[in-house]
């Protein structure tokens, strides 16, 4: 049997002979090892002094081993997690699954008994086809109950382009939003989770809107919801109050931005549309929520602050300090009307008419204040059916816009009288009809020039 001093000469020997240590292979299945290549792992082999320092003792084996961690072992952090895994388990769920299962397997051999039993010719075909399914392709109604393809997302924006009919319009925005899961299962129960998290941010922050530091911010809210239209809508105290939450909560969380005017007027159609759900035989200029019961409007309340953040996540440049996104925007509808329609271009530059005194307000309002908000609603169909609808497709709608008052406009010789037809177009008449129209204007010109900008140019 060795002695003591010799086996505390064993382990103080180089620690490339320590078990577990790394040692390279040559071979066909290995290459020869080259430093270059793996000069990392000679860095991280630290070097032992040539001489041993007199200081310092020989560890026993005992040492070495309670100084080496081995990284099969679970330590006291996973003992942990374990353990609160295993509380947060709900013994009613655990036995509802495991009866699911059973029940599955069951009716699977079930099925596969009653096809042994079958003759040869009565059983299925694996190449039979399946029968048609009305109104659309197998294929599609399959991807709907799995939701792993974007398949009938894209179905559903197709169909969607040229308006969404009235009772389907909630569904559909908060689908083509990106709000709820195409999964049919899975939207009772996020819509009670973002439902859920939305009142807890107003628990946490909108008390604070009359502190200093967010009093200017709420103010402002306070002063635009009245200015905005309808007003048989905004003036009702409740729609006041939920307007006012939803904005004061977005400007808290988004800092980067915060709030600002415009951004109001964007509240509007989703709570409209959301709250006519649950109101039958209503214009959308004339909603009264009076009689909606209190609950209802909490719902409505949260889905319409989702909705609005979607909307804008895409456009959030167009609010930023010195509104970027804005400034962009007007000065590419600016070369856009100068290639599609030269002599409106050169109308507008002989009498001094700024792009931007008229058209910042298409751009920061989404043409909410010049149309009508029946036509704005239906513009929204098209807008989240369209790839970057409000942002990039909403370029070409302006232009269209533009371009359908040339009559007019080339009509107008002073500056003034120009820049006030601009700036309140004559629109209270239009209609679906009217909207369609500008919709296909805009789709021309964007499919003839988005992908070839060079297709106008002189």
């Amino acid at each position: 049997m060795a002695s003591d001093g010799a086996r505390k000469q064993f382990w103080k020997r180089s620690n490339s002979k320590v078990p577990g240590s790394i040692q390279h292979v040559y071979g066909a299945q290995h290459p020869p090892f080259d430093p270059l290549l793996h000069g990392t792992l000679l860095k991280s082999a630290p070097k032992l002094p040539s001489t041993p320092l007199k200081a310092k003792r020989g560890s026993t084996f005992q040492e070495f081993e309670s100084n080496t961690s081995d990284a099969w072992d679970a330590g006291e952090d996973d003992d942990e997690l374990l353990a609160m895994a295993a509380e947060s388990l709900n013994s009613e769920v655990v036995m509802e699954t495991a009866h699911r299962v059973l029940r599955n397997h069951s009716q699977r051999q079930e099925q596969h008994r009653l096809q042994e039993a079958m003759l040869p010719e009565e059983r299925p075909q694996p190449w039979a086809q399946a029968p048609p399914v009305p109104g659309g392709d197998p294929w599609l109604v399959k991807s709907v109950s799995e939701s792993h393809t974007p398949r009938p997302t894209e179905e559903l924006r197709k169909l969607s382009w040229s308006g969404i009919p009235k009772p389907v319009r909630p569904i559909t925005w908060k689908l083509l939003s990106g709000y709820l899961p195409a999964n049919v299962d899975r939207r009772p129960a996020t819509l009670q989770r973002k439902q859920k998290e939305y009142f807890a941010f107003v628990e946490q922050y909108y008390d604070s809107r009359n502190d200093e530091v967010h009093q200017d911010t709420y103010r402002q809210i306070h002063i635009d919801i009245p200015r905005m239209s309808p007003e048989a809508l905004t003036l009702q105290p409740k729609v006041t109050e939920i307007f006012e939450r939803i904005l004061f909560i977005w400007a808290i969380r988004h800092p980067a931005s915060g709030y600002v005017q415009g951004i109001n007027d964007l509240v509007t159609p989703f709570f409209v549309v959301f709250i006519c759900e649950h109101i039958d035989g209503e214009d959308v200029d004339t909603v009264d929520v009076s009689h909606v019961p209190a609950d209802v409007l909490r719902d409505i309340e949260a889905d319409t602050y989702w909705c609005m953040s979607r909307l804008l996540d895409g456009i959030q440049d167009n609010y930023t300090f010195a509104q970027p996104g804005i400034q962009m925007k007007v000065r590419m509808l600016e070369e856009l009307v100068s290639r599609i329609d030269e002599p409106v271009h050169r109308h507008l530059e002989q009498h001094e008419v700024k792009y931007l005194q008229f058209a910042f307000r298409w751009m920061n309002n989404l043409l909410m204040r010049e149309l009508p908000l029946r036509c704005a609603v239906r513009l929204w169909d098209t807008y989240q059916s369209e790839p970057e609808g409000f942002s990039h497709f909403h370029l070409y709608v302006c232009a269209a816009f533009l371009v359908r008052w040339r009559k007019e406009i080339l009509e107008e010789r002073d500056f003034q009288e120009l820049l006030l037809f601009l700036q309140s177009l004559p629109t209270a008449t239009w209609g679906d009809e009217d909207v369609s129209l500008l919709l296909a204007e805009a789709y021309r010109l964007k499919f003839a020039f988005a992908d070839a900008p060079n297709h106008y140019k002189k």
